[in-house]
Parts: C-alpha cells; structure tokens; sequence
C-alpha cells in the first residue's frame, strides 16, 4: 500500500471529488458510512456515544457518523465546537441535517466551562432534542446561534437535565480536527482536549486523534493530543501513525476504505509505502518441481562466540528454516561440537581461535554473508570484519555486535559493499548515527545514513522500518511485543541471508524477511502467547508462516 504526506491525501481527495465526479458532502457521507460500520462491529448496541465535533469537515465526518448512530438505535449527544465562528460547508450542511431530527441531543460550544466530563459527568449547553435524557449532573440550556443562524422559538427557552457518563459505556468520538492540522492546539479546545483524556472513556478518533499532526510531531505540544484508543483512518494509515511517540495517541489504527480515485493513487509519487499480504505475495519466489539446493543458494554465517553460541544456532536454524540450499556457519573452535550437535545440517566452519572468530580465508564460493550475531568485538574480530568489507564485492548482512563494532570504527562505514543490509534495533542506530530525540528523528536521520552509505537499514521494532538508498522507507505490518525478546534480531539475521542467497535483491530479502518473521511471531503469539514467546519459537513457526503467507498465492 501507498502512505502519502497529508497534503498529498487532501490533492487525493479533490482529484476524487472532481473526476469521479462526486460532491464533497457525498464523499463525506460515504466515508462515515464506513466509520459506521466499523464502529457498530467494534461495539454493541448498548454503548452510548458522545460525539465531539469540530467545525471543519472532520466535524462533518463526525456529524454524519452522529446521525447514522442515531439512526441505527444507539443514544448519541453530539458537542459542536465552534472554534473560529466559522464552519466549513460541509459541516454546516450536516449541521442543518441535524435541525430535522427529532429527539437527538446536540450542543453548540464556545468555551471550554460549557462542557465537561469530570468525575463522570458529560454536561453541555443544549440546543436540540425534546426529552432530556436520564443524567447525574446540572445542564443549563440556553438556545444561542447555530452556525450563525437563530432558533427564534427557543431563544429565551431554558431547561435543566442531568447527565451521568459511565465510563464503561460512554464512549467520546473525536472528530475535533482532521489530517490537515499544521498548528498546534491551543485556546479553549486543547483545555477540552484534555477533559476528553481525563473522562475514563474509552475514545474513538476519526481519521486521526485531533492535535496529531500528520508527519513531524517533533515540535508539537503532546499534552494537546486526544490519547485515542482507536483510530479509524480514511483510507491511508498516516504516517505518523508508525513513531513511537505517538502510539499514546494512535491507539489501536484500523484503515477503512472510502473509494478515492484509483487514478491518482497510482500515479501519485511517494517514498512511502506500507508492507502487507498483497505487497508480499507479488515479491515471493516460487520453486521449480526440479529445483535442487544449489539453486537455493549458498550462505556463509559468522556468528558465536564464548557464552554467546545460541545467537548462531539461533541464526543457522532462522537461515535453514527459510530454504537456503546449503550454510556454512563459521564459528570459533569453543563452538564446533555445539553447533554440530544443535544444527547438524550446517557446515561447520571451524576458527582457529578459541573463543572467538578471528578468520576466514575464502569468501568467493557464497552467494551471501551474513556476519555479527554473539561475535563479539575483540580486537582480532574487529580486523575480520573489517578484512571481509574490503574483499567482499557482494551485499553483506550485518547485526549485533556487527554494527557494535561498526559503531567503534566510524571509519568502516566507507568499506561498506554496495547494497548491504545493516539491521539495528534504535540503540544499535543511535551508536551508528548518533542520539536522536525521537523515532521520527532517528528515522530521518536512517534515511539519510542509508542514501550516504549506499545501504538498506532494518530498523526494527514495532512497525519496523526497512530504509533504502534511493530515500524509500516500507513499514511492516506484522509482528507485535512478544517479539522484543533475546535472540529474536538473530532469527531476523538468518531469515534475511537466507533469502539474500536465494537471490532476491537486498530490498525484497529485507521487505520479505521482516514480514515473514514477523508473521510467524503472530502466530506464536495467538497459539501460546505475547509474554511467553521465545526467539526459538518464531524458528519452529516459520514453516507455518511460509504456509499462510503461500496458501494465497
């Protein structure tokens, strides 16, 4: 899947409207119609929602939702905030839609004392509705001007009503700013902003949690952002949905598609992109009915040290279970007799130091290298490693104490091979490149390490990021926190050489290998659990994840 910048999904959006054709307030109308249906999937039907709408057209798509809830049986009360005095046309359509139900509960808002959700209470001024419902707290109605026109018949009217929030009932949807937001939340919607965060309700925001900018958050006010607990995106994940700093915020993020021009989306250039089933199954090599293990390849691993053997089991097992041809693991001798009796379908290729990896003399004879899992940084490993960047002409995979040593000797970075694959986790990246202050920085700052050294960068972690030379970045889709586990990087090392010497290029080893070990991390999670997954499980799961991953081809 295509990620675009938001200004790009706004161009996305108009090109829709003018070519499909389509009026803005029915593509508005079609989107909440999505929002809807995931909505009533995720909640039954006596949940009570409280809709929290701003003035632009993310309102709008609030309002819509508002209506169609209502529609369908659920009890709504739906908040409007004025924010400029101005409404956009769309929303101030829906707004007019709203005059011509009977029963539903909605209020203009100007000031933040107008509403509140404190110590479970939801109270507002009301503008609508005929039978106040059954609440706890004290409402003074008073009928001012919706989007600038008066209610003569109400104006002088008052009405007094309680209303109780159950916070295990009550659920806010947040549909106060869009994808378009380029400034920080200030003023009487940020102060309700955080009355939403403190209510205890769970919260659903629209498109994006209001506040949130799209992409660079680095410079925005994080105590003004809804902290959602879902977020139901329009068609594209926003691409500040994949940053750490920002899962608070995101939630749980479900893509709904809204039908936007398939034209434009094609033809509309982007460095993003989001890896999932479909991507992958179109990059998988499919093996030939007389196909031998020479096709498959031939990898050489240097991996293990001294106390440190299971990262090179752990990494052979990983290589094999992916379908090389044939591995070699090099090791130093302390690891021959453990890695002949853990692996017995490896070569073992024996150091002549005991305890760590010091040589290895021939390079010519591998279709890929994959070197750092539990080496060590020894001085002697150290002019190994640097031996092999300057004899090897072929792409290199390098992990662990790989990248430590990298990190040492800045000036091993110019010997890298063309086209190699480095797969640090963010401390690995940050002795690399340096401290970042957040994720989105350290991935700029990878984006620019990947175009300098002519290499591709896994990033790893949730989400994990695979960064190429020409400046693209792929977010993975599979994986999840039962993963972050010792050992689980030297899988990622093995699954990756493995598909390197089976002769994919280093961008579809590194999209197909983060993928695959990712899924076999979901299926040991749904089978055993997040919190008990080892790394040598995701090893034993990855014949069932080639098994998921091919059944749709």
């Amino acid at each position: 899947m295509k990620l675009f910048l938001t200004s790009q999904i706004s161009n996305i959006d108009k090109y829709t409207i003018e070519h499909e054709p389509i009026s803005s307030v029915d593509l508005m109308e079609r989107a909440a119609n999505e929002i809807f249906k995931k909505i009533v999937e995720l909640f039954s039907t006596n949940k009570k929602f409280i809709i929290v709408a701003g003035n632009g057209n993310n309102g709008g798509d609030g309002l819509v939702v508002a209506r169609l809830l209502f529609n369908a049986g659920y009890s709504v009360r739906v908040f409007i905030l004025n924010v400029s005095g101005k409404f956009s046309n769309d929303c101030q359509t829906n707004i007019e839609r709203f005059k011509s139900l009977s029963n539903i509960d909605f209020s203009i808002i100007k000031n933040a004392d107008s509403i509140s959700f404190k110590n479970g209470c939801c109270s507002g001024t009301r503008h609508g509705g005929l039978n106040p419902p059954s609440h706890s707290c004290k409402v003074e109605a008073n009928y001012k001007e919706i989007a600038g026109q008066s209610r003569n018949d109400e104006q002088n009217s008052s009405l007094t009503y309680i209303q109780t929030v159950n916070k295990n009932d009550e659920i806010i949807i947040d549909a106060i700013f869009g994808s378009g937001l380029t400034r920080k939340v200030e003023g009487f919607v940020s102060e309700i902003i955080n009355k939403i965060n403190d209510s205890g309700c769970k919260i659903i925001s629209i498109d994006i949690p209001s506040g949130l900018f799209g992409e660079n958050n680095s410079e925005n006010n994080f105590q003004n952002i809804i902290k959602a607990n879902y977020t139901l995106t329009l068609q594209f994940p926003k691409i500040s949905f994949f940053f750490a700093e920002n899962n608070k915020f995101v939630g749980t993020w479900h893509v709904l598609p809204i039908g936007l021009n398939k034209d434009i989306i094609n033809s509309e250039l982007t460095n993003y992109f989001y890896v999932d089933n479909d991507f992958i199954k179109n990059i998988i090599h499919k093996r030939d009915k007389f196909s031998h293990k020479g096709i498959y390849g031939h990898a050489l691993l240097i991996a293990g040290s001294k106390g440190k053997m299971g990262a090179a089991i752990l990494s052979s097992l990983a290589c094999l279970r992916t379908g090389v041809g044939l591995l070699t693991t090099h090791v130093p001798k302390c690891g021959y007799e453990i890695i002949q009796t853990a692996v017995p379908e490896v070569m073992a290729s024996v150091d002549e130091n005991e305890n760590f990896v010091t040589n290895n003399n021939d390079l010519k004879k591998y279709d890929a290298i994959g070197i750092g899992p539990g080496i060590g940084t020894e001085n002697a490993t150290k002019d190994l490693l640097k031996q092999i960047f300057v004899s090897c002409n072929k792409p290199i995979v390098i992990d662990a104490d790989g990248l430590n040593i990298i990190s040492q000797y800045a000036e091993f970075l110019n010997l890298l091979p063309k086209n190699s694959i480095l797969t640090p986790h963010p401390k690995e990246f940050d002795r690399l490149a340096g401290n970042s202050d957040n994720s989105y920085h350290r991935h700029l700052k990878a984006k620019q390490f990947a175009q300098k050294y002519n290499v591709y960068i896994v990033l790893k972690g949730a989400n994990s990021q695979i960064i190429c030379p020409d400046g693209d970045c792929y977010f993975n889709s599979t994986g999840n926190p039962g993963m972050a586990t010792a050992g689980s990087g030297d899988v990622l090392t093995g699954i990756i050489l493995s598909l390197l010497a089976q002769g994919y290029s280093s961008l579809h080893a590194s999209l197909l290998g983060v993928y695959i070990h990712g899924l076999s991390g979901d299926i040991v999670a749904e089978e055993k659990s997040q919190e008990s997954l080892i790394a040598s499980d995701l090893v034993e799961n990855l014949g069932k994840a080639f098994k998921k991953l091919t059944f749709c081809l």
